[in-house]
């Protein structure tokens, strides 16, 4: 940065300079932990003297809670570590879909994307609407969302896959038992600079009228752009901007993202068969269950881990999901 050429491309080191900022955050924030857990054992050490001096037991209860901080605080920070891939660091585009099943499916795919804003806030990161399609009666049909922040698709690929819901329904007058389905995709947003091959005559665009709050040209122009990539059947929408051409290139940059996130996942399937893996990899199975009736119980059917607090779950604490599956895919 010190270099007379560095701003030659304005471009380029605006992006070097933001990565050496959130190094630094890194470090100094490590730095801080190394000092508070090295305070907190001092502390440990002298409570533990001080109980066998004095005979005074209660003083080991102290001792008990800073080792559960320590404990704690180490835990995060070996997470920060598992967060070491490509684009682990980037902002997440998350798209969620509804299953089969109408009204039912639809309010459990607002459900979700309640549950994944409220993550978003509780980790301090922002979320931007880029498209949504509302169901008639209730709830959404579909929805693409990007979450800002550092680290937010590191976290959130945890959540790529199908997500089935147990309950009984709001919307059934004889309280019957329904089980729904919601798809969830998750794809880094990634830089202008990676090379992704999108040949114009694989794409199908078509325009629509935006739905929903916003400005004065929602409801009355055709802004709202949707990109069929027709050799994937990938499918993307976008109608966050004002104008279609803005649309357009920001649903660009989503599918440039989500053939780039399919052609790494082919990759690592390839790899696992030529280690002789036979189990599957694909993201597209039932990751995990959300059981309202007749027992309260979220359970990730990829690493056995439960929770019976449904509430606290949809209100967005899925810290325990996403942070057991991370280590677990570091064992692998």
């Amino acid at each position: 940065m010190s270099s007379p050429e560095f701003w030659n491309n304005p471009e380029k080191a605006q992006k070097l300079s933001q990565e050496r900022n959130r190094i630094e955050e890194e470090l100094n924030e490590i730095s801080k932990l190394n000092d508070k857990l090295n305070e907190k054992i001092e502390e440990c050490e002298v409570l533990i003297e001080m109980a066998e001096e004095e005979n005074e037991r209660e003083l080991l209860g102290e001792v008990e809670e800073n080792l559960k901080e320590v404990e704690e605080s180490l835990s995060k920070l070996e997470i920060k570590k598992l967060l070491s891939g490509e684009y682990d660091k980037n902002n997440a585009i998350v798209t969620i879909h509804a299953g089969a099943g109408g009204t039912e499916s639809c309010d459990w795919a607002q459900m979700l994307m309640r549950m994944y804003f409220r993550w978003a806030e509780r980790k301090g990161f922002n979320v931007e609407i880029l498209d949504i399609q509302e169901n008639e009666e209730a709830g959404i049909k579909s929805a693409t969302f990007l979450v800002k922040g550092n680290y937010a698709y590191g976290l959130l690929k945890s959540e790529h896959g199908t997500h089935r819901l147990v309950r009984i329904s709001p919307f059934d007058a004889n309280a019957r038992r329904h089980t729904s389905f919601c798809g969830v995709i998750v794809v880094p947003e990634i830089d202008d600079d990676v090379e992704v091959e999108i040949r114009e005559e694989d794409l199908r665009i078509d325009t629509y009228r935006s739905s929903g709050a916003g400005g004065q040209h929602v409801n009355t122009t055709d802004s709202a752009v949707r990109i069929t990539h027709i050799p994937t059947g990938i499918v993307v929408t976008c109608q966050s901007e004002r104008s279609q051409i803005q649309n357009r290139q920001r649903a660009l940059k989503i599918l440039k993202a989500r053939l780039y996130e399919l052609k790494m996942r082919e990759r690592e399937e390839k790899l696992a068969q030529a280690r002789g893996e036979h189990k599957s990899i694909a993201w597209g199975n039932q990751i995990r269950s959300y059981v309202f009736q007749p027992y309260q119980l979220v359970k990730d059917h990829r690493t056995g881990t439960e929770n019976s607090n449904v509430q606290s779950v949809m209100d967005g604490d899925i810290d325990q999901f996403i942070e057991t599956y991370l280590k677990q895919r570091a064992t692998v």
